[in-house]
């Protein structure tokens, strides 16, 4: 199995299959506006719209797990972060990323790039995933990494060339 074998629904519950996403890199983040870390929509925006044309692919996974720190619907995920954060990436349909209804993807990332002593389990909102182009688990961060300081490790995956080309 690798990334491109996943999929999940955007907010209004289209399937959006990760194969569409061959070649790019990709940051992944479960995300939460009502969460201490949602400043971070703002850093993530950034990343999007300055390496949007470069192959970067952010995606944001509002989740309520923690705290109850999503209390929007999807219907109103969109709307709440743009309008609050400005934010234009993708964003899913409200999901699970821990438990045994944790959306197949996160389960993925997690195995792939556990975190230390927590294991396969996603600690807090705002914990990113760095995908590199040929679809392979990178890099974990934690939601106290800020995503602008990321922007180093996204250039040199952006500017290697695919080993599947």
């Amino acid at each position: 199995m690798s990334i491109f074998d996943y999929s999940f629904k955007d907010t209004r519950g289209q399937e959006i299959f990760m194969s569409q996403y061959k070649g790019k890199v990709l940051l992944i983040a479960n995300t939460a506006s009502k969460c201490g870390f949602a400043g971070q929509f703002v850093e993530l925006e950034s990343l999007h719209k300055k390496f949007e044309g470069q192959g970067l692919v952010v995606i944001g996974f509002p989740c309520d797990q923690f705290l109850g720190q999503e209390p929007e619907t999807n219907e109103t995920i969109v709307k709440t972060c743009f309008l609050s954060f400005g934010v234009t990436f993708m964003l899913s349909e409200k999901i699970n990323v821990n438990g045994k209804n944790a959306h197949p993807l996160f389960t993925y990332l997690k195995h792939k790039l556990p975190a230390g002593l927590l294991g396969e389990t996603v600690k807090w909102n705002f914990t990113k995933f760095l995908i590199d182009k040929d679809g392979s688990p990178y890099k974990r961060y934690e939601p106290t990494t800020a995503p602008l300081s990321m922007e180093d490790e996204i250039i040199k995956l952006l500017t290697k060339k695919s080993d599947k080309a």
